[in-house]
């Protein structure tokens, strides 16, 4: 069964990473269509990838021509357009994070879960090949029993005006670079692991979340400690100590489609340098997508990822306030 999409917005993931993914995967998507609010923009697109354009966003979710929607929207506009589209009977894979608060997370999968439609939240990195060595040299004992995990996703400031420091939108450091180092531990780790204790610092100057952490355990004595930051030297890893060795992915959520990541396994014996091979996991994401519409296991998990997502942000935010608010 080939799978109608059409895209909600023309962000610049959908042209340089999103859209060509689903171009790329024919035998399961057509692309119909891209809409923007801007009809000028959207004739660009569609252009550009021979498909049609929309004028309004409204027109392509009701679009009798589409079967689903790719929604790379900014948070902050997701309660709308995927309730709309869910509403319209569409399968829906948004951008992260999906929603800005867990009530509203709580409601879009209810919604989906009622009607039978696929909803996945865009973190597309858990699917490149890498992750599966990781998994596989930790069940092999390679570092033996886990100890603790670690994992750091931060980047230098982003330009002025930017909408990831507009609140209005959805904007703030916890919505957006802390989700890729939490999944990265519920993706490896299990689901097990709650939030126990979390920062977060608010700039005056951007005025919004720019920075924090977030200590995580499971019932076992396992920690994971994360960090993310929109202000600081550059992260994209995770670590895993183990009682025989350390394992780490240095390029653990950005890898391009022609990037083979490294991996380093450190024992007693030495370091061992694993080169993984180059994967793009944006197409593997779209195939997952594709399996949570044809079976309902599959969306049943991709709706446990939600809840548990946005179940441990809201956890973060309310205690990064409190410790905020305990040391001024």
């Amino acid at each position: 069964m080939i799978i109608r999409i059409g895209v909600l917005g023309c962000a610049n993931i959908a042209r340089r990473s999103m859209i060509p993914a689903i171009l790329q995967l024919s035998k399961h998507f057509e692309l119909v269509g891209i809409a923007s609010r801007d009809g000028a923009k959207a004739a660009v697109f569609a252009t550009e990838f021979a498909c049609k354009p929309y004028s309004s966003y409204e027109e392509l979710v009701d679009s009798p021509e589409v079967d689903a929607l790719y929604i790379p929207l900014p948070t902050g506009l997701h309660k709308e357009w995927i309730n709309r589209a869910l509403a319209a009977g569409k399968h829906v894979y948004a951008e992260k994070s999906i929603a800005s608060c867990e009530d509203d997370a709580n409601a879009m999968v209810d919604r989906a879960r009622a009607q039978s439609l696929a909803l996945m939240e865009g973190f597309m990195f858990q699917y490149h090949s890498q992750h599966q060595q990781v998994k596989d040299l930790l069940v092999s004992g390679a570092i033996g029993q886990l100890r603790h995990f670690s994992s750091s996703f931060s980047f230098p400031p982003l330009p002025d005006g930017d909408f990831r420091y507009d609140d209005a939108l959805g904007g703030g450091v916890l919505l957006d670079a802390a989700g890729y180092p939490l999944r990265a531990t519920h993706f490896l780790l299990g689901d097990e692991f709650e939030v126990m204790g979390a920062a977060l610092h608010h700039s005056q100057a951007k005025g919004t979340e720019t920075y924090g952490s977030a200590f995580l355990a499971n019932r076992a004595g396992v920690g994971a400690s994360l960090a993310f930051s929109f202000d600081s030297f550059y992260q994209c890893r995770y670590e895993l100590i183990g009682q025989t060795g350390k394992l780490t992915a240095e390029r653990a959520f950005t890898p391009r489609p022609d990037f083979s990541p490294r991996l380093l396994l450190e024992t007693a014996a030495g370091t061992r340098v694993i080169v993984a091979a180059a994967d793009n996991h944006f197409v593997k994401a779209m195939l997952k997508f594709y399996e949570a519409i044809e079976r309902a296991e599959e969306r049943d998990a991709l709706y446990g990822e939600i809840l548990l997502q946005s179940r441990s942000l809201a956890v973060i935010k309310k205690l990064g306030l409190r410790s905020r608010e305990s040391v001024q």
